[in-house]
């Protein structure tokens, strides 16, 4: 018979993976608790066949599940057991995780624990509050714990070359109505009961220009939604998210190294804004890893900033996760 507190650890495991961060809020992982065991799967019907035909973006997303499911068998007590890809032939089984050994969490684990259902996505400019250069580096030294370099973009013709590409790659996206279509099937209309996508409270329906501008998706195509104006216009840091690989063993670290970034900003009042429309067009991808990367991949292109934007968030429940 299972220990209860194993069971109980399991099921708080899956409880707070739920939460993890994901592109459009797609959700797009399921769940499946053996005895001692949890499987995490990829759920490809929620992969945006448009914008992440490669499933570089879903695997992303599962691995930030994959860091929070690790993260709350340390607050229960357990050293997570994990094995990731562990099944060649079933490549949607992305990890196994059980808890191994009782190991009483630490200050810092407990912390990110809090800022699990606390940490949320912004979807516009920030306060004009400084991110604190030691912040930075924590958060750094955060991303290669995990396998991946987060590196702050300061110098500002390296901003300017972001916010540039970013643009560009939102004015294609814009003209294109499959990619429209796609941003819009997960946003979610004002009064809306579903559990996934973008809300429409949560973002700016007229954002304020950052400068140099950063445009974020038009969730709101061909609609009058969003919320109201945002408090502030400030750019926040840039920061890139960078492999040395660019597979999907790389992919699921990378989304470890983001979910880890996140909590331990979040548990220091930073936030962060996502801008991946660049990196969804082989081209520019390739551009920013010659230019701008050292020749590593890219895969986040992200602001961290200071806001006091506590909106709500919307996950699914459990039982329509847990198989």
């Amino acid at each position: 018979m299972i220990d209860r507190s194993v069971k109980a650890a399991l099921d708080a495991a899956v409880e707070a993976a739920r939460w993890a961060p994901s592109v459009h809020n797609t959700q797009p992982w399921t769940f499946s608790v053996s005895e001692e065991e949890i499987g995490l799967r990829a759920d490809t019907g929620r992969k945006l066949r448009v914008g992440d035909a490669s499933g570089r973006e879903l695997l992303i997303s599962c691995g930030a599940a994959l860091f929070t499911l690790r993260t709350a068998l340390r607050c229960h007590g357990f050293e997570p057991v994990v094995r990731v890809l562990p099944d060649p032939d079933r490549p949607s089984l992305l990890a196994t995780v059980r808890p191994g050994p009782a190991t009483p969490p630490d200050e810092a684990t407990r912390l990110l624990g809090e800022h699990i259902e606390r940490r949320r996505t912004h979807r516009a400019g920030f306060t004009g509050l400084p991110v604190p250069g030691k912040l930075l580096d924590r958060l750094a030294a955060a991303a290669a714990d995990e396998g991946a370099r987060l590196t702050p973009v300061l110098a500002p013709g390296a901003v300017d070359v972001l916010a540039a590409l970013t643009r560009a790659a939102q004015a294609v996206q814009a003209a294109d109505r499959r990619w429209s279509l796609e941003v819009i099937r997960w946003a979610r209309p004002p009064g809306s009961s579903r559990k996934d996508g973008v809300p429409a409270d949560a973002y700016p329906r007229t954002a304020a220009r950052t400068e140099p501008h950063f445009p974020q998706r038009d969730y709101s195509w061909r609609h009058d939604w969003g919320g109201e104006e945002a408090e502030g216009a400030s750019l926040g840091v840039p920061a890139l998210l960078t492999t040395g690989g660019d597979g999907r063993e790389e992919w699921l670290a990378c989304g470890q190294a983001l979910q880890r970034v996140l909590l331990s900003a979040a548990a220091h009042g930073v936030s962060a804004a996502f801008h991946t429309q660049a990196l969804e067009m082989d081209l520019l991808r390739e551009f920013l890893r010659h230019e701008l990367c050292s020749g590593e991949h890219p895969q986040m292109i992200m602001r961290l900033g200071v806001t006091f934007d506590d909106k709500g968030a919307v996950r699914r429940p459990l039982t329509d996760l847990v198989e």
